[in-house]
């Protein structure tokens, strides 16, 4: 017999609060011995295929302040535009690659940084080729469910204006938010990807 499942009521939200990098960046929290490193820091290795990037931001409040409890997470394609994933079936994806990391934000500025390649396309549900692109994923405290959002690449401007997520966003300024800015740094292409969590120059953030 089925069982009926109306007569249970929905728990309450509750925010990530203060202690979600216990449970996912022990050693970030001087919590030793749960495991050797925490997961998600390192997303290249050398024999990982593509061009070498840097990912850097801030990410802010409403007022503009540093955020200093946020965890950030990234999931992307490889340099081939696949994913580490059993339902890729275009090809191979790079086993040197992992293609997902997470990481505190700095506590002193609300920082972070991911080392990473550029990813290649992946095709949007209806077929089109979506321009290059790394969804990112925030969690803090007074958020009570994580915010999806995603980074595209300045340099990359001619896939831009063609992607169908970013076209669904009329207003340019709203769209500008999702662009990473570029610059170099010892010769490796740097992304400044800030986030803004709420108020003026809000970061697009996606239901997802």
């Amino acid at each position: 017999m089925v069982q009926r499942l109306d007569y249970l009521k929905e728990s309450p939200s509750q925010t990530a609060g203060p202690y979600v990098h216990i449970g996912t960046n022990p050693n970030w929290v001087e919590i030793t011995g749960v495991w050797k490193e925490d997961l998600g820091l390192v997303l290249v290795g050398p024999e990982t295929q593509g061009e070498r990037i840097l990912i850097e931001g801030i990410v802010t409040d409403g007022a503009g302040a540093p955020v200093r409890d946020a965890l950030i997470e990234i999931w992307q394609a490889d340099a081939e535009g696949l994913h580490n994933s059993p339902a890729e079936t275009r090809g191979r994806f790079d086993p040197n690659f992992v293609g997902w990391a997470r990481q505190p934000v700095a506590e002193a500025d609300g920082s972070f940084r991911f080392e990473t390649v550029r990813p290649g396309q992946v095709p949007y549900p209806d077929g089109r080729m979506q321009a290059p692109h790394i969804t990112v994923w925030i969690v803090a405290r007074g958020i009570n469910t994580g915010l999806h959002t995603r980074l595209y690449f300045a340099d990359e401007a001619e896939a831009n204006a063609k992607d169908p997520l970013l076209l669904r966003i009329p207003e340019p300024a709203r769209r500008e938010t999702l662009v990473a800015r570029r610059s170099e740094r010892d010769g490796m292409p740097v992304f400044t990807f800030d986030i803004r969590i709420q108020g003026a120059n809000e970061t697009v953030f996606l239901d997802m």
